[in-house]
């Protein structure tokens, strides 16, 4: 938009967000409308160019910011947490090395000296070892450099499963190094913030405001059902759901990584460029959220971190976030994975009823908070008064070992057709951040006009196509399995 551009944008879903999309969901509670979020998403003081973005659209006072701290559970201690302190304007790295050497809780002294080895070269060399990392998993990059179990245990699982939903026995290291270098590189970089809302109205619907106040369209409810492209591999036009064409002067493609395959065209699937997709695919991801009829007292404010075997994070929205705020009653909000056997779950949680998926949560908040969460037919105590699971089979992409050469540049070898989304080539995460930076360097392909890089190749084969109208089909998260499900749009 600032270069000149006319960007007309169709959202395939008629609520704006993606992955950070939200619905309004009647079923948990008929006489109320609950904003039924996707997942549990958390803004960095390490996402500048999130945070560039909330300043350009002057919306930051919609953050609210947490003090900084990490907050862990305690498995061996039920109910007991232990939190890593940052101080105040001290920089980094000093800030995050005080927080590590002044918790005793979860790492022995001999434990942080033995994580040096591994991680000093992370800190002098930055971007470019976390690279050579890539192939290894968390295991294997401990077992190299000498790193006792217990960091693995104590640390890593969390931050794994957090980070992408996988167990540290699958996940690449490159995820942990990647984290931990934003977090040192920034002294406030692990402090994090909640949106004051749900996304769509708190912080899609003004970027959308803003493109067409510039002049731009933004056009929701009509997915792109095929590319068309001409003999030499250039985009015609496109064919969208409702059977109209679309022509532009340039194309730029936001879809998650396992929407984006069910419709490469024909004439790129051979191509060297697009080859690599075949191995990138969307982790499962289940989020919770669970309303109780009384307040958990010994509930915390800020991102928790479970450490339980089927909980990855957590946040009581009721103390952490505006629109939710209530001082009577809890709201949890919880990230539940590994969601499947194949990221490193003990089950195929994502396949199982909400009933079972809830059972297994509120056994692991009882832990948490002993002698708080009762049973329905168990007088006194807190007991909960409605939930909604929200199940997203193909989540940000799966940061497997020897991922990252797979994931493509912005600029492709089509002249007319650019890249964007967290599963391409940048320095950042699957995540929000990733996203947002994504587009940033797909835009300056478009504005600078590097496009039409990449090898050529004419064989192809033709694609699935996409004839999904669940938010599943799009790469979103929705209540329900099967064909019982609600809030799709």
């Amino acid at each position: 938009v600032a270069a000149g551009h006319v960007p007309i944008i169709y959202e395939s879903r008629s609520i704006l967000g993606g992955k950070t999309s939200a619905f309004y969901n009647p079923t948990t509670d008929p006489s109320s409308s609950d904003s039924i979020e996707t997942g549990l998403h958390i803004f960095f003081g390490a996402y500048p160019n999130m945070m560039n973005l909330f300043t350009e659209l002057n919306i930051h006072d919609r953050l609210q910011w947490q003090p900084h701290r990490m907050t862990f559970a305690l498995p061996s201690i039920p109910g007991g947490f232990t939190s890593f302190n940052f101080p105040d304007n001290v920089p980094s790295p000093l800030n995050m090395a005080y927080a590590i050497l002044t918790n005793n809780k979860m790492l022995s002294l001999t434990d942080k000296l033995k994580m040096l080895p591994g991680l000093l070269p992370m800190y002098i060399r930055g971007q470019s070892f976390i690279d050579e990392q890539d192939d290894l998993s968390v295991t294997e990059f401990m077992e190299k450099y000498g790193m006792p179990e217990s960091v693995k245990i104590e640390l890593f699982n969390a931050m794994g499963k957090a980070l992408d939903f996988i167990d540290s026995e699958k996940l690449s290291m490159g995820v942990i190094l990647t984290a931990m270098n934003r977090f040192i590189n920034e002294a406030d970089g692990s402090q994090t913030a909640f949106l004051d809302g749900n996304q769509p109205e708190r912080l899609c619907e003004p970027l959308k405001e803003y493109i067409e106040g510039k002049g731009g369209r933004v056009i929701t409810g009509i997915p792109v059902d095929e590319v068309i492209t001409d003999d030499t591999g250039l985009i015609k036009h496109l064919i969208m759901r409702d059977g109209s064409k679309v022509t532009a002067d340039h194309y730029v493609s936001a879809m998650p990584v396992d929407v984006f395959k069910r419709i490469l065209p024909h004439a790129w699937s051979r191509n060297t460029f697009f080859k690599g997709l075949k191995n990138l695919k969307g982790v499962p991801v289940i989020n919770l959220q669970i309303w109780f009829d009384g307040k958990i007292k010994s509930s915390k404010r800020g991102l928790c971190f479970s450490r339980s075997e089927c909980l990855s994070v957590y946040a009581d929205m009721s103390l952490n976030v505006e629109e939710y705020y209530n001082e009577k009653e809890s709201m949890l909000s919880l990230v539940f994975a590994p969601a499947d056997k194949s990221m490193g779950g003990q089950r195929d949680w994502i396949k199982e009823n909400d009933e079972e998926i809830v059972e297994e949560t509120l056994k692991e908040l009882r832990r948490l908070f002993p002698g708080e969460l009762y049973e329905k037919e168990t007088p006194g105590g807190v007991k909960v008064k409605k939930y909604a699971v929200v199940r997203t089979p193909r989540s940000v992409y799966a940061a497997l070992p020897g991922m990252n050469v797979h994931r493509p540049t912005q600029a492709t070898p089509i002249p007319n057709f650019t890249l964007a989304g967290d599963w391409t080539s940048q320095k950042y995460l699957g995540s929000m951040e990733g996203a947002v930076y994504a587009g940033k360097l797909a835009a300056e392909v478009v504005v600078e006009g590097r496009v039409g890089e990449g090898k050529w190749e004419r064989e192809g084969m033709k694609p699935g196509g996409n004839r999904g109208e669940t938010p599943i089909a799009f790469g979103g998260g929705q209540v329900g399995i099967g064909d019982d499900f609600i809030g799709h749009d």
